[in-house]
């Protein structure tokens, strides 16, 4: 076992880049987990998936940066499409986002499987398997830049506007009395959780992306009653299982970092809720529109 590889430049630009983006969807992620919307994540994540087909397609091209508008855009018209139909029918939330979730998936499956083969697109095609589990140990150089863009704008507008995303989570009426446009703090909240979710794509892939964003917070909500305790230990939990996940990948041969990163996620929830089984969580008072601080 060479551990050497373990100071190299491209080891330890994977492990800090997938280090950032763990440590901001943990954070991002734990509103979604507050709100008691866990799956838009997931939701988001699979349809995102048509969009980066169609970017190649249309560009020809597999740059990074096209995909990821091809992944955002997607993703925007999905979250668009599950408020449309849960707002406008008899449908609930999570039936609408699994609604959704499968018709966007399917839609990406048949087009992936349109261009194989295809004489048009033969050029690159390849690589767009990747973004179904991902593929962190091969991400090329622009991958990192745009995780490390993602990752550092997302937590800045987090930081930026903390009190109105506190304030939305946990009492949205009375942030509504003070002034907080609440559709707007849920666009911000959106558009936070599609770049950490366009940006990990690469790195964890559709299926397993929607655990990056919401065990974090899980972990999080076991050992802290308070919020920012919560966001502290959520990121922390992040970027510890970014780079164990990534150091047993690279001693591991053939073990993916992608899943070894999730898998290292989920060991920690579930002896974080062994050790802390019993505890009352922190989850806001929904009946009321309020909730403990």
């Amino acid at each position: 076992m060479n551990i050497r590889i373990l100071t190299e430049y491209s080891f330890l630009l994977v492990a800090v880049g997938t280090g950032l983006l763990a440590m901001a969807a943990g954070m991002v992620g734990s509103i979604s987990v507050l709100k008691g919307q866990s799956l838009i994540g997931d939701a988001i994540g699979h349809a995102s998936f048509p969009g980066i087909i169609l970017a190649f397609m249309l560009s020809g091209e597999k740059h990074p940066v096209i995909l990821l508008i091809g992944a955002v855009l997607s993703g925007i018209l999905a979250f668009f499409l599950i408020q449309l139909v849960a707002r406008d029918s008899l449908t609930s939330g999570d039936t609408a986002m699994a609604i959704i979730l499968s018709s966007f998936f399917g839609l990406g499956m048949v087009l992936k499987s349109f261009i194989q083969g295809h004489s048009s697109f033969m050029k690159g095609q390849e690589a767009l398997g990747n973004y179904i589990f991902g593929q962190a140990a091969y991400m090329l150089k622009e991958d990192l830049q745009i995780i490390f863009f993602c990752g550092l704008l997302s937590l800045l507008l987090f930081l930026l506007f903390y009190k109105e995303i506190k304030i939305h989570v946990f009492d949205a009426e009375y942030g509504k009395s003070i002034g907080i446009h609440k559709d707007a703090v849920s666009v911000l909240i959106t558009l936070m959780t599609m770049l950490l979710i366009a940006a990990g794509l690469k790195a964890v892939g559709v299926i397993l992306v929607c655990s990056m964003l919401i065990t974090p917070g899980v972990i999080g909500l076991l050992w802290s009653k308070e919020y920012d305790r919560v966001l502290w230990i959520g990121g922390g939990a992040g970027f510890f299982s970014a780079l164990t996940g990534s150091i047993l990948s690279t001693l591991a041969q053939g073990m993916p970092t992608g899943p070894a990163i999730i898998v290292v996620l989920s060991l920690l929830a579930f002896v974080s809720f062994l050790l802390t089984s019993g505890k009352k969580v922190l989850i806001p008072d929904r009946e009321r529109g309020t909730g403990n601080d």
